[in-house]
């Protein structure tokens, strides 16, 4: 059954989830750029995914998944739309909300935030199919002298390329409950997924559109400028394509053929990007990939895997015939990224902001790294914990640190305890230790500097068995902090 273009949006209308993030793949704006004034050439805003820049006063995400988050202060925040849009949106590390038919000057905090340093993330809902939203960003607006704050960003980035499947149609929130989205977060990195409701490996003689040569351009319109790949570099690539070719009548040597060239160009763009080549979840042209995975491989490139999903998807998890829902899509993610952390590097580079150091080229010793108090007086912390992700028997967490001092925080360890038997299974960005309901997370050799007033973040997977009541008072470095 083919996965049309006009479903790829029909459930992007729900309301709110999944917390998170910061960009990772961030592109310097032009020299002009007044940093701190919320423009959308200002530096502090981080952009994720393919953004159309040609106009430097209006920014046009032009894939699904893509977003921007940036830092900023004061007790307010409004967006500045052209036209009607729905979009998501997180402030401090909030679930995200749902707003619907918005447009103009947004204000997203109709109760006024404390006074101090917010962190803000915003996803429009993808323009494609029926919907024909004005996804198009024109600044911020903030308080009086207020100003905004470089966007922490995480260390690795995925592109996921594929057809609705990929764009999350039919989940409760498209791109933000995929399977792209959801293991993005749960390997701790950005992500982006580029996907076309209805699309093909193959371009057709009936109209079905090549993925495979969108991939190349901003968006996913046939007259699309060419993407320029500077911008960012991806550390894996996941394609999962071939769910609508067989319906367009797409030979078996032909998808082959071309799946092959297509990994190759991948790799013409990202030389050291992993490359993942699902087999498609009905199984569709699922030789034809592995064969042409071979092909590529053998010709000396071993940094491409195929990757059998048969099973992957439980008896309820699609919403048809073909979507996955919200327990399929977690389900996926569940196989899938232990398979992808297997193959990144491994050694992780430095957070983009902050900290600016670079990491040694070798395996840190597994030491727990000193702590550095701060100066009396100059001490403070607020965190953010959300519940990103819920299932029967588990969730996943994220928390984001703000120091809210006045002196850099070196080193630090996160103390809380949880009242309902909850259990950490895995932990990124940190490393961790339980005992009884009691949880202690420390940084990462990369990211143990908090500058006064910037924000590091990290996720975790858990077990529950009943309840899930958040924990209700966190230290750092055995200070206090307040609950954002």
């Amino acid at each position: 059954m083919p996965v049309s273009r006009s479903r790829s949006i029909v459930a992007a209308g729900a309301a709110g989830v999944v917390a998170m993030l910061a960009a990772t793949f961030i592109a310097l704006p032009p020299a002009q750029a007044a940093t701190g004034d919320g423009s959308p050439t200002d530096s502090n805003i981080a952009f994720v995914g393919r953004w159309d820049r040609s106009n430097s006063t209006a920014y046009v995400p032009n894939w699904a998944g893509a977003y921007f988050k940036t830092g900023f202060t004061g007790t307010t925040v409004k967006l500045r739309q052209r036209r009607t849009i729905d979009l998501y949106y997180s402030i401090d590390g909030a679930d995200f909300r749902y707003l619907t038919n918005v447009s103009g000057t947004v204000n997203l905090t109709s109760t006024p935030l404390p006074a101090g340093n917010h962190t803000l993330v915003v996803s429009y809902r993808v323009v494609a199919g029926s919907y024909t939203g004005d996804a198009v960003f024109q600044g911020l607006t903030l308080d009086a002298g207020a100003r905004t704050l470089p966007a922490s960003v995480r260390p690795r980035t995925i592109e996921f390329v594929g057809d609705s499947i990929t764009l999350g149609t039919t989940s409760s929130r498209t791109a933000l409950t995929a399977y792209g989205w959801l293991t993005g977060e749960q390997l701790g990195t950005e992500h982006t997924q580029l996907g076309y409701g209805g699309g093909c490996l193959v371009a057709t003689a009936d109209g079905c559109v090549s993925v495979a040569s969108q991939f190349l351009r901003t968006g996913y319109a046939a007259n699309s400028p060419n993407w320029d790949f500077t911008r960012y570099q991806a550390d894996a690539v996941v394609i999962n394509l071939g769910t609508n070719d067989r319906s367009h009548g797409v030979s078996s040597a032909d998808f082959q053929s071309q799946y092959a060239t297509f990994i190759r160009t991948v790799r013409g763009k990202y030389p050291r990007a992993a490359i993942f080549a699902l087999r498609t979840f009905s199984g569709r042209y699922a030789a034809e990939t592995a064969a042409a995975v071979t092909a590529v491989t053998g010709s000396g490139d071993r940094n491409v895997f195929y990757v059998d999903t048969t099973g992957w998807l439980p008896a309820d998890g699609l919403s048809d015939s073909v979507h996955p829902n919200d327990a399929g899509h977690r389900a996926i993610t569940a196989r899938l990224a232990p398979v992808i952390a297997a193959k990144l590097p491994t050694t992780t580079p430095p957070a983009t902001t902050p900290p600016a150091t670079t990491p040694p080229a070798t395996t840190p010793p597994a030491t727990t790294p000193p702590v550095t108090t701060p100066p009396a007086g100059t001490t403070g912390c607020a965190v953010g914990y959300a519940v990103t992700g819920q299932w029967q028997g588990g969730f996943q967490g994220d928390v984001t640190i703000r120091n809210t001092g006045a002196a850099p925080i070196n080193g630090w360890t996160l103390q809380w305890t949880f009242a309902d038997g909850q259990r950490v299974s895995q932990a990124w960005n940190a490393s961790y230790t339980q005992s009884g309901g009691t949880v202690q997370a420390t940084n990462a050799s990369w990211n143990g500097t908090v500058a006064a007033g910037a924000t590091v973040n990290f996720g975790f997977l858990a077990d529950v068995s009943a309840a899930n009541n958040r924990p209700t008072a966190f230290t750092l470095n055995g200070t206090a902090c307040a609950i954002s």
